[in-house]
C-alpha cells in the first residue's frame, strides 16, 4: 500500500516539468551525465593510484628544465630593434638638456 504507484511518478514528473521547464530538462540531464562520468573517472584514478607496475612520478627536484630553444631570426630582429630603441632614447635624453639650455 505504501509503495510508489505509477500515478505518483506521473505527478512527480509533471511537477519537475512545471518547475524547470521542458527546454531546460535535456540540458540538465546532459550536465548530470557528464558530471557522473567525470566523478567515475576520478574515483577510478584514486582507487588505481597504488597499483603495482605503475612507475611513480618523478619528484620535482630531479626534473630537468628543457633547454631554451636557439634564438631564431625573429628573436634576433627583436633584439636589434630593442637596441636601436635604447640608443634613440639615449640620444633624445642627451638632446633634451641642450634644448633647455638655449
Amino acid at each position: 500500500m505504501n509503495a510508489l504507484q505509477p500515478w505518483h511518478i506521473i505527478i512527480l514528473v509533471l511537477v519537475v516539468v512545471l518547475l524547470f521547464g521542458a527546454k531546460r530538462l535535456p540540458d540538465a540531464a546532459r550536465s548530470i551525465g557528464k558530471s557522473m562520468k567525470i566523478f567515475k573517472a576520478e574515483t577510478k584514478d584514486l582507487s588505481g593510484e597504488g597499483k603495482a607496475g605503475e612507475t611513480p612520478a618523478e619528484p620535482a627536484e630531479t626534473r630537468q628544465i628543457p633547454p631554451a630553444p636557439a634564438p631564431s631570426a625573429h628573436d634576433q630582429q627583436v633584439a636589434d630593434l630593442q637596441r636601436q630603441l635604447d640608443e634613440l632614447k639615449k640620444q633624445q635624453a642627451n638632446d633634451q638638456p641642450q634644448k633647455n639650455a638655449s
